[in-house]
């Protein structure tokens, strides 16, 4: 069989199957080299304080790198526009959050933007309304600065069909902007901040350091997988065919000997 595997058309045939074997690892070695990409953990320094307009910029979806950053920024409360969210959790304990909208100071390089911030969070809902009704006799336009948790704006939810159609257990800015007072059309971030501090007797907000968590890509393993079988089958199929061409020759010498006795 090694005389025929050293016969020049079988040779130029193994030289065509490397070749494409080697084709087909390169494609592997791609697709691991992906699938080890997409798993990597990036490190961010989310709880070094920026600036809100460094962080996220208003009008538009929120960049990905600005999930859990820790943001600041000088602006006011509009009194009267302070909703509350329902089943929301602190610490395992179910309760409810207050939801502020604040308005941004203006500055040579940011226009007046609008911003929802989570001002603190109470376990019963009397509590809850109570520090509403404690925000909203605060007095207008009193400038200060806020800093906390940068969080992209959550899906509304359709209240169930038994509860109060005013209802919020989400913060969805689209939501807020419908329940705002005055709102037009003024710049507005797609998320909003969970305070570090609490306001109006109100619990600070649990807002834990966002994990750096990372997946493996099986698709991409398993096309690496498929990639290097394919590698291996080219080989084998120039030795398959070299093997047959062995086969016929002994059955033709076979029958050649037959024919001459």
């Amino acid at each position: 069989m090694i005389t025929t595997m050293l016969r020049p058309r079988w040779l130029i045939a193994l030289l065509l199957a490397l070749a494409i074997a080697a084709a087909f690892a390169l494609l592997g070695r791609w697709q691991l080299e992906r699938a080890i990409a997409s798993g990597e953990v990036v490190e961010r320094s989310t709880e070094t304080v920026q600036p809100l307009h460094e962080a996220v910029s208003p009008d538009g979806p929120p960049r990905e790198s600005a999930t859990g950053q820790l943001v600041t920024v000088d602006g006011s409360f509009v009194p009267g526009d302070d909703v509350l969210i329902s089943e929301r959790l602190n610490g395992g304990d179910s309760g409810f959050w207050v939801v502020s909208r604040l308005s941004t100071v203006e500055t040579a390089s940011v226009p007046v933007s609008t911003i929802a911030v989570a001002r603190g969070w109470a376990a019963t809902e009397e509590e809850a309304r109570s520090a509403i009704e404690a925000l909203s006799a605060q007095a207008a336009a009193q400038q200060q600065t806020v800093t906390g948790r940068f969080v992209p704006s959550e899906a509304p939810v359709v209240p169930d069909e038994d509860s109060d159609p005013r209802t919020q257990t989400t913060v969805s800015t689209a939501a807020l902007i419908n329940r705002w007072a005055d709102f037009t059309d003024q710049s507005v971030y797609a998320g909003y901040i969970v305070d570090t501090d609490a306001a109006a007797n109100l619990t600070v907000i649990d807002s834990p350091v966002p994990g750096n968590d990372a997946s493996v890509n099986w698709l991409n393993i398993f096309y690496a997988l498929e990639w290097a079988v394919f590698a291996g089958f080219a080989v084998f199929l120039w030795y398959r065919l070299v093997r047959d061409d062995w086969e016929r020759q002994q059955e033709q010498a076979a029958i050649d000997a037959a024919e001459a006795v």
